[in-house]
């Protein structure tokens, strides 16, 4: 989630009882030590930190694993080196993986555990598998436990991948919606109006990350290729001020100026669950409350038929 996922996100998450991830592409060293400094003296609870290999720095993996409950990594090849600094500092390693053999390079890499990514995720992704399909190949050759990414956005489709076998759930698109994410009001707008068949899997935002495909939603596709110009606005993250061509990987934050609906507007097939702006807090609850429910009916239904 990059600059969306704040400190106040992830701490907002943490004390709910989730596991808030920060993203740190961006972030110095220095800067990542000081926002897990202010989650510890907040006592939010377990906090992890997620890199994308590409813009990975060791010295900010060093911070985050002395500091964090879990590091993660995603979009590289997994590496034992990496997990065993991730080790040295005390945390957990873990790695998203988006097939079998990813998976069992992750394991072999020596992850603690990973994340099964569908296609059906918002934002860049791994694989080309569905969630389930993957989720199929993946718990049958792993013994680390396996947390499920991709289209999960409501009680129902958490307990749907809990019942298929995963540990957990990772969830992007509902928390990019929350109160507490530095998301641009357009961006939010555009989220609240969308359903699965608004969003595309596509190469269209590539600068940076060339290559990796993600989802965004089909409107700002449709916007960058009407746009007329070469920059599409700027990016400000503190003292950094980014120039943000158009087809450029960044989402539009509260601070970003220009044609933000011609910006990547990353969403998941789960934003049809996007009903209203919550607070994170609100989302945990309601998520966890209603996999509870369903998992009840479901042993329920399976009691009545046996």
């Amino acid at each position: 989630m990059g600059a969306v996922a704040t400190p106040e996100l992830v701490g907002a998450v943490s004390e709910a009882g989730g596991l808030g991830m920060l993203g740190a592409p961006l972030l110095t060293a220095a800067e990542l030590a000081e926002a897990l400094e202010h989650l510890r003296a907040r006592k939010v609870g377990p906090v992890g930190v997620t890199f994308i290999i590409s813009f990975l720095e060791r010295a900010c993996v060093e911070v985050a694993a002395s500091r964090a409950k879990v590091v993660e990594f995603s979009f590289g090849p997994p590496d034992r080196g990496l997990v065993d600094l991730v080790h040295a500092g005390g945390a957990l390693a873990s790695w998203q993986v988006g097939s079998r053999e990813e998976a069992l390079a992750a394991v072999e890499a020596g992850c603690d555990f990973i994340i099964a990514q569908g296609v059906e995720a918002g934002g860049h992704l791994t694989g080309r598998m569905s969630l389930f399909a993957l989720l199929e190949e993946v718990l049958d050759v792993v013994k680390v436990p396996v947390l499920a990414a991709g289209g999960i956005g409501s009680g129902r489709t958490m307990a749907a991948a809990l019942a298929a076998g995963a540990s957990g759930v990772r969830l992007g698109t509902r928390f990019v919606a929350s109160r507490e994410a530095n998301i641009h009001p357009i961006y939010a707008e555009k989220l609240l109006q969308a359903r699965a068949k608004d969003t595309v899997f596509t190469n269209a935002f590539d600068l940076m990350m060339p290559g990796i495909p993600h989802r965004v939603l089909r409107s700002c596709i449709e916007a960058a290729e009407a746009f007329q110009g070469d920059v599409t606005g700027e990016l400000v993250m503190g003292n950094l001020r980014m120039p943000l061509p158009r087809w450029s990987v960044p989402s539009p934050t509260r601070q970003t100026t220009g044609a933000i609906e011609a910006m990547a507007l990353y969403a998941g097939e789960s934003v049809s669950a996007v009903k209203s702006l919550q607070p994170a807090a609100e989302i945990v609850k309601e998520l966890a409350e209603q996999a509870e429910q369903h998992l009840r009916q479901a042993a329920r239904r399976l009691g009545q038929g046996s």
